[in-house]
């Protein structure tokens, strides 16, 4: 019975060890990696090949082009002198050892793993051109007619669908949890 109970509390435990030896749902940190990977190559790319706001033409809607930000999302903060470098510099390290212990923590939630991972590795890529560049490096530029929806990376985009990831699980848990 003792051994019974033992087992229970191992697979219940936060620190419950994956397959891959790592604890929770750090075993998707690859994914983290992969978007850090992908958003400096991309981000190289387009600086070698492009001029400040340069537009290449790729679709009706859509622009890749070379922009930095030197804010936040939207350009947030972009003018107001140079402490936000620092200051999101700092919110992304905080952050990342944030999502770290919470992917430690988890324990079967594999899309909330994921959706972590893909928001780390976001919140990394930005931190490395916000730290190493002094700006963020933006290149995929959606609009409609006059309207340009503010230039973004890959980085931001695996922030958003980390976002979604996590608004979906909350929702379908929800629904789970009721069934």
């Amino acid at each position: 019975m003792r051994d019974n109970q033992e087992a229970r509390d191992a697979r219940e435990s936060p620190s419950t060890v994956t397959a891959r030896g790592l604890p929770g749902q750090l075993n998707w940190l690859w994914l983290t990696v992969l978007v850090i990977a992908l958003d400096q190559l991309t981000k190289h790319w387009i600086v070698a090949r492009f001029e400040l706001y340069e537009r290449l033409e790729i679709l009706p809607v859509f622009n890749l082009t070379l922009a930095y930000n030197t804010g936040a999302a939207f350009s947030f903060l972009a003018g107001a002198g140079g402490w936000q470098r620092w200051f999101f510099a700092v919110v992304a390290l905080i952050a990342a050892v944030l999502i770290l212990g919470w992917l430690r923590k988890l324990r079967t939630e594999r899309m909330q793993g994921a959706a972590l991972a893909l928001i780390l590795g976001g919140a990394l890529g930005n931190l490395y051109d916000r730290v190493v560049l002094g700006h963020v490096v933006d290149f995929l530029d959606f609009y409609w007619g006059n309207y340009h929806f503010p230039a973004f990376n890959i980085a931001d985009s695996a922030i958003t669908l980390g976002a979604i990831l996590i608004i979906l699980d909350m929702l379908l848990g929800g629904r789970r949890a009721h069934d």
